[in-house]
């Protein structure tokens, strides 16, 4: 499998700064890079797009069906006793 060099570069360059730009570990930074670059392009190999469905709909009863067309009521405001 032929990975983009320029993505590795990418990683270890990441890695590099992340651990403070140490001096002479550009060859372990090269290698977590290549394996970093190699599972990057497998996961997107293997990875299928997600079909999306619709949400099903669940057929009302007769009996639900008028209770949705109903409008609401306004609320009742409490009676005044009278003097």
């Amino acid at each position: 499998m032929n990975i983009d060099e320029q993505r590795i570069r990418e990683f270890a360059f990441q890695i590099w700064e992340s651990e403070g730009r140490p001096h002479g570990q550009h060859e372990r930074h090269w290698k977590m890079a290549s394996k970093l670059a190699e599972a990057e392009a497998q996961a997107q190999t293997t990875a299928k797009p997600r079909r999306i469905s619709k949400p099903k709909t669940v057929p009302l009863s007769e009996a639900e069906q008028p209770a949705l067309l109903k409008k609401p009521r306004a609320p009742r405001t409490p009676k005044t006793p009278k003097a």
